[in-house]
Parts: C-alpha cells; structure tokens; sequence
C-alpha cells in the first residue's frame, strides 16, 4: 500500500534558504505534501515559500515547539519528515531515512550529523556541538541508550508516533522532548548518518548556546522527574540523607562521649533533612507506581488502535 508522505517545515526567518529546501524535496518526493510553518518571520519567508509552491501557514507563537505542535496538529499523513527550513540538512538523504523506517519499522528515524564527522567540521560555533553532546550523553545516561544526535532537526515519524505526542515546551527543547517521550514510551529509535552543510549567506542560527542551552538542560531535569520519578526522588532522597549524616554524625559522637547532647538545634537539624529524606523516597515510589499504570495504558491504547 502506498502511504501518504509530508514534509513539514518549521522556520522563522528563512528567505535566503527556504526556496531552495522546498525545490530540493520536491525533487527528491514529487509525491509528498510539503508544508511551510512560518513563525511569524519579519522577512519575505511566507511570500517565498508560496512562491515555490509549499502549504504556507503561520504560526504566531514564538518558538520552535510552537511551531511543531501545530503541524503535528494539523497536518495529516502516514509519514511525516520534519526538516528545517535553513538548507542544512541534505534532501538527498530523505531515501535513506525513509527506507531504514521501512525496513525497521521505526517509529522516528534520526538523522545523525555526528556520526559522519560533518556536523564538527561545518559547525562553526564550538559551543552548539559541545552541548549537543552533553545533552546527548545525559539522556543516554538516564535510560542506557546509545544515541548520537538528540538535537537533530531532520527526523521521520510515523502517523502513530505524531498523533501520540503531547508537546509541552515552545522552544528549542522540542527535539530533547521528543526523544525522552520515545524513550519512555518504548518507541522504535534508529539513527542513520546524514550530511550536514553550513548555513548559506543571509540564513543566521535562531539558537542561543547559552540560553537555549539552560532551556534544554533544564527540560530534561523536569521529564527526568516526571518520567523516571523513583530514580529522581532517590536522589533527592540520597542528598538529604548525605546532609542529615553530617549534620547528626557530630551529635550521636557527643552523645556516646559525654551522655550529653549541647548541640540541640544541630539534632533537630538532622532529625528534619532525615524526614525529608524518607518521605521523598516514598514520593518517588508512589509516582513511580502511577507512572508505570499510565505507561500500561498508553501500551494498551497502542495496541487498540493496532487491531
């Protein structure tokens, strides 16, 4: 059975590249849809991308994730790829990603700039690859995978995958959420390495490392307690119970030497960080109980709407 293909295009700002990106996946998929999302871009964008003959609509809300909230939406389709809208990403690769979703029945295939040694070589801000990878190596950390490009901005996804994401952030944190969702929820994640070019003349970055950076470590701190909440209360549990030992520790070997306790307000100390410490481990067990009732029936809706 043939299936139905979009190319969906989130982009603010994009007039020196986004003709180009349309013309190249309109040579590479003369059957697909291609829909342009302008984030409300104070330059020619919108005119240009209708100009090349894309499904141009505007997305006021400022932000990336903004963007992709609508479009998953609203657009309709089997397949969806989502590329960005700066001439970065190679359409050529598109038949790669898309046959490795055939192939592996891949709920998101990833396009790895990493792998290749492009993305380094091209990229001129050392500080973008650096957090890639810092960020990449914690959401490896947390769930023992080995992914290479969290950031990436060219991915297929399934209908299934699109339908099924609840979006929370508006930024740049988008592709962060979106790999911790599959993660969580036992979707299929296969990498393949594509090519990667720097920005063509007139097309500058919308990210900044620094902000946008604490944007995204800080998402994945909030899905790391909602997703894995025992893990994450365990800690806090350690924590307070690391300080309750060194604040108690020097009140019990007093009171072993002297039968005597001077340092009152030093026991009450300890005494509060150790309740703090106990009823944030039994927090942690109890979300973690509703956690795993609702992975339960996100599986069994899954399986539903498989029949």
């Amino acid at each position: 059975m043939s299936r139905t293909i979009a190319v969906v295009i989130p982009c603010y700002n994009e007039e020196a590249a986004i003709g180009k990106v349309i013309e190249d996946f309109k040579r590479e998929l003369p059957e697909a849809m291609i829909y342009v999302y302008d984030n409300n871009s104070t330059d020619n964008t919108f005119k240009v991308a209708l100009e090349h003959g894309a499904i141009v609509r505007r997305e006021l809300r400022r932000g990336k994730g903004s963007v992709v909230r609508r479009m998953f939406r609203e657009v309709d389709a089997d397949l969806y790829i989502m590329v960005d809208g700066d001439d970065t990403y190679k359409a050529i690769d598109v038949h790669k990603l898309l046959q490795t979703q055939h192939e592996q029945n891949a709920d998101m295939v990833v396009g790895d700039r990493h792998s290749t040694g492009e993305y380094d070589r091209q990229n001129s801000r050392m500080f973008h690859s650096f957090g890639n990878k810092l960020v990449t190596s914690l959401i490896n950390s947390l769930y023992r995978t080995d992914l290479h490009d969290i950031m990436s901005g060219y991915r297929v996804f399934t209908k299934e995958f699109v339908k099924s994401f609840p979006i929370h952030n508006d930024g740049f944190e988008i592709e962060t959420e979106m790999n911790m969702h599959a993660l969580d929820k036992k979707f299929h994640i296969v990498e393949v390495p594509v090519g990667y070019k720097e920005r063509m003349e007139g097309s500058e970055s919308k990210l900044n490392t620094f902000k946008d950076g604490f944007l995204i470590l800080k998402t994945i701190f909030w899905l790391f307690k909602d997703y894995k909440p025992l893990q994450f209360f365990s800690l806090v549990a350690a924590l307070f119970f690391s300080l309750s030992l060194a604040a108690g520790v020097p009140v019990v070997m007093e009171y072993f030497n002297t039968h005597y306790i001077t340092h009152v307000p030093l026991a009450i100390l300890a005494v509060g960080l150790m309740l703090v410490a106990i009823v944030s481990l039994f927090v942690g067990f109890i979300l973690d109980t509703v956690v795993r009732k609702h992975r339960e029936i996100f599986e069994l809706r899954r399986l539903e709407r498989s029949l």
